[in-house]
């Protein structure tokens, strides 16, 4: 899925189409869990990979909100226009409560961004 992250990593933003299960379920109940991580199925992913589990809470953007995502998506997915562009996709903004980072398998961070 992509996304774009805000200067201060308060927010994030991704987009997707309103008939998929995503939206239905963010609707529904907007406390999500998105899963990063850098793994490219090699064996050095055992010492070198890291994930990183950002936990908050979503919600659809509109007006001056949605264009400033916008802005923010597209320029880090600028292939992704058209996709954002047309009526039935709707774009999220993730308002983080916590990022945890685990690296090596056993290494764990918790952060928090400013309030």
């Amino acid at each position: 899925m992509a996304f774009a992250a805000d200067p201060e990593l308060e927010h994030i933003f991704f987009a997707t189409t309103r008939a998929t299960r995503k939206f239905a379920n963010i609707t529904a109940d907007p406390r999500v869990a998105l899963l990063i991580d850098n793994r490219s199925n090699q064996e050095a992913d055992f010492a070198e990979a890291a994930a990183l589990t950002v936990l908050g809470s979503a919600r659809e953007v509109h007006g001056p909100e949605k264009e400033q995502g916008l802005a923010l998506f597209l320029a880090k997915h600028p292939y992704l226009q058209d996709f954002v562009s047309a009526p039935t996709c709707a774009l999220l903004k993730v308002k983080v409560g916590k990022y945890i980072l685990v690296s090596r398998f056993q290494e764990v961070r918790e952060m928090s961004p400013a309030p």
